[in-house]
């Protein structure tokens, strides 16, 4: 009778960790998204892991231009298509640098895209009519990533993936950025 109980307490104390280990990026996703919704900086700061997220979009930002340099024609017949491809990581590294902050990843997750570096980031919230025409879908990309893709009903084929990474056995933090997601 004691081991029944023993191989009871083993097993649901199994199960409790794979609930854990698996409900805890769902958790940490809807933080991040109730902080960004309310503005809270602070609550952001601790959830969103600057350096790489910085990376992460510098990466996506540069890959995007540079498909779209080399599939410009305009370019290709430019001698200067080279200079623009050697210079333009340096100008989104520091546009990047400049514009990624809690302000601009509340923005981005209230709007369901990229904040351009050129306009100032608003603080102000959105009227709801704007908040319910971005629609949220949550999912693991591997067991140590956890993706919110931001779709928009006005922009459906556009998506923007927030990825969260592991940092510990339940902790999570934002990371990196998908602007390529697929739509669901």
């Amino acid at each position: 009778m004691n081991r029944k109980l023993i191989i009871r307490l083993g097993l649901a104390a199994v199960a409790v960790f794979v609930v854990a280990y698996a409900a805890s990026p769902l958790l940490a996703a809807r933080s991040l998204v109730r902080a960004a919704k309310a503005g809270d900086e602070k609550g952001l700061e601790r959830q969103v892991d600057f350096p790489a997220f910085r990376a992460s979009l510098k990466d996506e930002l540069n890959a995007r231009m540079m498909a779209e340099m080399r599939n410009d024609p305009r370019m290709a017949d430019s001698g200067l298509s080279g200079l623009g491809m050697l210079l333009a990581p340096a100008i989104v590294g520091g546009a990047v640098d400049a514009f990624v902050t809690p302000q601009a990843i509340s923005m981005m997750v209230q709007e369901g895209r990229t904040p351009k570096p050129a306009l100032p980031v608003e603080t102000e919230l959105k009227a709801k009519s704007d908040h319910d025409r971005v629609r949220q879908s949550w999912g693991y990309r591997d067991l140590d990533t956890f993706a919110v893709t931001l779709t928009r009903d006005d922009q459906p084929n556009e998506a923007v993936s927030l990825l969260m990474k592991r940092r510990n056995l339940f902790g999570w933090k934002l990371a990196a950025i998908d602007l390529g997601a697929p739509t669901p």
